[in-house]
């Protein structure tokens, strides 16, 4: 059976105990294919980046890393894998990408390749999934050569190695960017060509839609949601906040929504809670929760006006402030109502100036 191991950037790494493309023997060559999909490369560019990766010995170990190819593969390649439900009928893509040590010292258990994210275009991060083989790279498969192999572990000062990753998304989103959370806080990014927005179910920035909240018995209450736009903030808005030493070093983002209670029961305004931004990342960012008790609140984002209960065919407007690390920028904002199954709506982030 498939085991569920945590990965990194907000993503499921799955292990299938299968053919795959981790490790492999030396000197081992797959047999001929007859019938392979050859992997379509996306237009990416391959610049170098600077990054670090903290390892067991809670030391940052400078990197420089370069993705050098992403390529769609079919859903046909992993036909001969035992998937789990969720991942059937998704599009494998294939990331290779080279890393290379820039310190001084040998770096032992080295996997930078667990920071790497593969993100669409709503912003939602890709599965990464991993291989155990358990026979030979079996035929037909489809996977770059760089695929067939594990990467290095250890790397001496100046050494360069190249591993590849694969990545499965929905076939309605296509890769939007590749991106890579460093240990040192920053988000890196590199572009992805040839991505189009708005597929999946994702709504243009201003489209009204549906949601559901509940009223203070717990009874469901239909809303009318128009997103009012995302904007760039500063921190010198939150300066009467304890922020952490990493909190300081992000850049805040103000979601607005206007809700209409389209239902029956008087509700509070506080149906920015199910608000999160999805980022260019791959990340998902709650709202951040702001000690404020009978303070003024953040004034660039006020909380709620009219602060006050919403009664049916009420209206309020509500303002969310999200952390998002440097590098990293909004691409989809999200709301999940309250309530069993309430369904989430999804719009495409449209980011204002601000400040």
């Amino acid at each position: 059976m498939p085991i569920r191991l945590a990965g990194a950037a907000g993503m499921s790494a799955l292990m299938l105990l299968a053919v795959g493309c981790a490790g492999g023997d030396a000197g081992r060559q797959p047999a001929a294919a007859e019938s392979v999909t050859p992997a379509k490369p996306l237009p990416m560019k391959p610049t170098p980046r600077r990054a670090t990766w903290t390892g067991t010995d809670h030391t940052a170990h400078p990197l420089r890393l370069t993705p050098t190819r992403l390529a769609r593969g079919s859903d046909s390649d992993l036909s001969h894998i035992r998937l789990d439900g969720d991942l059937k009928g998704m599009v494998p893509y294939y990331l290779t990408f080279s890393y290379t040590n820039t310190g001084k010292g040998t770096v032992k258990n080295l996997s930078p390749e667990r920071n790497f994210s593969v993100n669409g275009t709503d912003g939602q991060a890709a599965q990464a999934v991993s291989l155990f083989r358990s026979n030979p790279l079996a035929t037909g498969s489809g996977l770059p050569p760089e695929c067939r192999e594990s990467g290095k572990s250890e790397l001496a000062a100046g050494a360069t190695a190249a591993i590849c990753q694969i990545f499965m998304l929905p076939k309605s989103q296509q890769p939007a960017t590749v991106s890579y959370k460093d240990d040192g806080g920053d988000t890196l990014m590199w572009q992805v060509g040839g991505a189009k927005g708005g597929p999946g179910g994702v709504l243009d920035p201003d489209m009204p839609a549906d949601g559901i909240t509940t009223d203070s018995r717990d009874r469901p209450v239909s809303l009318r949601i128009t997103p009012k736009g995302v904007r760039t903030g500063s921190l010198a808005d939150l300066s009467r906040f304890d922020l952490d030493a990493d909190q300081k070093k992000m850049t805040p983002y103000y979601v607005t929504m206007q809700y209409r209670n389209s239902g029956k029961y008087d509700v509070l305004p506080s149906m920015s809670d199910g608000v999160t931004l999805r980022t260019t990342g791959g990340r998902t960012v709650q709202k951040m929760t702001l000690i404020d008790i009978g303070g003024p609140g953040v004034a660039k984002c006020p909380a709620a006006v009219p602060d006050k209960m919403v009664k049916p065919n009420g209206v309020v407007t509500e303002c969310s402030v999200h952390l998002l690390p440097k590098g990293d920028t909004p691409a989809a904002v999200v709301f999940t109502g309250d309530g069993h199954d309430s369904p989430s709506v999804t719009w495409r982030a449209q980011v204002d100036g601000g400040k």
